[in-house]
């Protein structure tokens, strides 16, 4: 019983002052817990593999607790049950075929992880994923140009391969000479997966089956982009009813909206991710939106940088918030914390993870002095 549901006579009978008390000291654990959070990392350098940390909720101080060894794991996924995780091995040759690989972990009551599994992915260098509810694992393999599904079996180890659908077309820029798919991800409810190809400029749309784990192109097949944009990666809004895709090549930024019951998508708007008077060379990577619906976040690579806008929640569309340095260089992947009120940065080429505090009433960010030195960080992801 909640307080809410107590009368004040209620209250005072059952010793309300201690009642309050037990309930503010639990509130208070659990503000207080700590976390924690893995890294994911390319491993042709120091890198050992996977990084375990520790994530003080209050600070956002990062301290390491152990690290486990595997090739390449440059993205990794957690399941909704909190007992396994799932790293890519991005490689272009896997057991000695052609292909990638992805290793399945179990997560110990330390946070230890102990390899369960591995098994080949069906297409070069995978570089996404995504875990359903009903034990399926989506996988967005770059080189290969397609996305596969992989069963996960009650003890979360992985079987093979069951369905893989292949991209096909090319782009009008040097990196588009193929299909190139960088990222799946499945609506709320998992009705539909979405997924971005680089190569073609296309978010390809597919019904998803729970029970089987099978692919079919949806109603509306695909979502086009300007030609040259690159699509990398997703995010959906909380509300489902807004899409926004990151564009690597053009450093951009689009906005669909999108009908959960269908799977459609309707443009509805694109914006720069770069300062107008910016003229170098950069490459967007990663996207976020906050857990209030209310800010979205984007990585720039080369200009180094998290772009910030604010959402309009009625129309979806974007207004410049602000530009933020990363305090290092080539960010790729960043996270926010579940409480939203830090960013986490991993700056891949200067080898360090950065924490942002946020400002829940403008979005903004601002450094928390806390960096932590990581070789080669790609991927950040909260237990």
């Amino acid at each position: 019983m909640t307080i809410d549901n107590f009368s004040r006579r209620q209250f005072l009978r059952a010793g309300g002052i201690g009642l309050l008390g037990a309930l503010a000291v639990r509130s208070h654990a659990l503000v207080h817990q700590d976390r924690f959070i893995y890294v994911g990392t390319y491993t042709s350098g120091k890198s050992e593999g996977i990084y375990g940390y520790h994530f003080d909720p209050l600070s956002g101080k990062l301290t390491r607790f152990n690290s486990f060894k595997s090739i390449n794991p440059s993205f990794l996924a957690i399941d909704r049950t909190k007992r396994y995780l799932y790293a890519v091995n991005e490689v272009g040759e896997y057991a000695g075929k052609p292909g990638g690989g992805v290793s399945a972990y179990a997560i110990e009551r330390t946070g230890n992880l102990r390899l369960l599994n591995e098994q080949a992915t069906q297409g070069a260098d995978p570089c996404y994923l995504t875990v359903d509810h009903e034990k399926s694992l989506l996988v967005a393999n770059y080189t290969g140009g397609n996305v596969t599904v992989l069963p996960i079996r009650p003890d979360g180890t992985l079987g093979m391969v069951i369905d893989v659908e292949q991209h096909e077309g090319v782009g009008i820029k040097e990196q588009q000479k193929g299909p190139h798919a960088h990222c799946i991800i499945l609506d709320r409810f998992e009705r539909h997966a979405l997924a971005a190809d680089l190569g073609i400029d296309k978010v390809m749309i597919y019904r998803f089956d729970r029970a089987t784990g099978k692919l079919t192109p949806a109603q509306q097949p695909f979502a086009e982009l300007q030609a040259g944009a690159g699509p990398r990666h997703l995010t959906l809004h909380p509300s489902g009813n807004f899409l926004y895709v990151i564009n690597e090549l053009d450093s951009t930024m689009a906005a669909f909206k999108y009908n959960e019951r269908n799977g459609t998508l309707t443009h509805i708007d694109t914006v720069s991710t770069l300062p107008s008077d910016f003229s170098g060379v950069s490459y967007c990577a990663d996207v976020h939106v906050s857990p209030s619906g209310r800010f979205l976040y984007g990585s720039n690579r080369g200009h180094n940088s998290i772009v910030v806008f604010e959402i309009d929640p009625r129309t979806g569309k974007l207004k410049l918030v602000e530009h933020v340095s990363t305090e290092g260089n080539w960010p790729r992947n960043f996270t926010l914390d579940p409480s939203g009120r830090f960013v986490l940065v991993a700056n891949q080429r200067s080898d360090n993870v950065v924490t942002f505090s946020i400002d829940a009433r403008s979005g903004r960010l601002t450094p928390t002095g806390h960096v932590e030195e990581i070789p080669s960080p790609v991927c950040l992801r909260f237990l």
